[in-house]
C-alpha cells in the first residue's frame, strides 16, 4: 500500500496528466505550440533536403557551363526542362536574347539592360523560393515563448483559484497547478529554440546560394555583353 501511495504523485505529476488537469484555455496553448513544433521541423527537413538539391544543381550546371559546351547547345538541352538555380537564370538570359535578335534589335546597350532585367527576375523568383517559409521560423522562434508564457500565467491564476476555493496551501496541492502552468512555457521553449537556430542557419544557407547565383549572373552578363559588341563589329564591318 505504501509504494502505490508514492506512486499517485509521480503518475499525477507525469507529462500527460499535466496536460490532461490543465484548463481547456491552457490544453489550446500547448496543442498551438505542439503543432507549430512540428510544422516547424517539417519545414527545416524540407529546407535542408532542398538546399543540399540545390547546391548539386548549381556544381552540375557550373560543370556543364565552364565545359566548353556551346551557349546555343546547352540552351536547347534546358529549354524544355523545368530549371532551378543557375540553369533558370541562363535560360532566361538567352530567350531573352533570342527573342531580340529574332525581332532585329538594333541598340546593344537595349539588349543587355533587357537580358541583365531578366536575370535579375530569375535570380528573383529562385530567391523567394528558397527564403519561402523562412518567416514562419521567425516568427514562432520569436513568439512562442510569448504564447507558452500566456498559457502559464493562465494556468498559475487557474491554480490559485483552485487554492483559494480549498483553502489549502500545502504543496501536494499547489505543485501539481503550478507544473501544469509551467508546461506551457516548457513546450513553447521546445518550440521556439529550434526554429531560431533552423532559421539562423538555413537564412545563411540560402545567402550563399544567392551569391553564389548572382555571381554566375554577373559573369553571364559579361559573356553576352561581349558576343553583343562582336555582334555589332560584325554588322558595322
Amino acid at each position: 500500500m505504501e509504494n502505490i501511495a508514492l506512486a499517485e504523485p509521480t503518475a499525477s505529476l507525469s507529462i500527460w496528466a499535466l496536460f490532461m488537469q490543465a484548463g481547456w484555455v491552457v490544453k489550446l496553448v500547448m496543442l498551438g505550440l505542439l503543432c507549430a513544433s512540428v510544422w516547424t521541423w517539417a519545414i527545416i527537413v524540407d529546407k535542408l533536403i532542398a538546399y543540399a538539391r540545390m547546391r548539386m544543381a548549381l556544381n552540375r550546371f557550373e560543370q556543364v557551363f565552364w565545359s566548353g559546351q556551346s551557349l546555343e547547345e546547352l540552351y536547347r538541352n534546358l529549354a524544355d526542362r523545368k530549371t532551378t538555380g543557375m540553369g533558370a537564370i541562363f535560360v532566361a538570359a538567352m530567350r531573352e536574347w533570342k527573342k531580340s535578335f529574332e525581332k532585329g534589335a538594333k541598340s546593344p546597350l537595349g539588349l543587355q539592360t533587357r537580358i541583365d532585367k531578366a536575370m535579375d527576375l530569375a535570380l528573383t523568383r529562385e530567391m523567394e523560393r528558397l527564403e519561402g517559409r523562412l518567416g514562419f521560423l521567425a516568427t514562432i522562434g520569436s513568439a512562442a515563448p510569448f504564447i507558452g508564457l500566456f498559457g502559464t500565467v493562465v494556468g498559475i491564476m487557474t491554480s490559485f483559484q483552485a487554492i483559494a476555493a480549498s483553502k489549502n496551501t500545502s504543496l501536494s496541492v499547489v505543485a501539481p497547478g503550478i507544473a501544469e502552468a509551467l508546461l506551457a512555457t516548457a513546450i513553447g521553449l521546445l518550440a521556439a529554440i529550434p526554429a531560431v537556430i533552423a532559421y539562423n542557419k538555413l537564412s545563411s544557407d540560402a545567402s550563399k546560394l544567392g551569391v553564389r547565383m548572382e555571381g554566375f549572373a554577373d559573369e553571364f552578363s559579361a559573356i553576352l555583353s561581349r558576343q553583343i559588341d562582336e555582334k555589332v563589329v560584325a554588322r558595322a564591318a
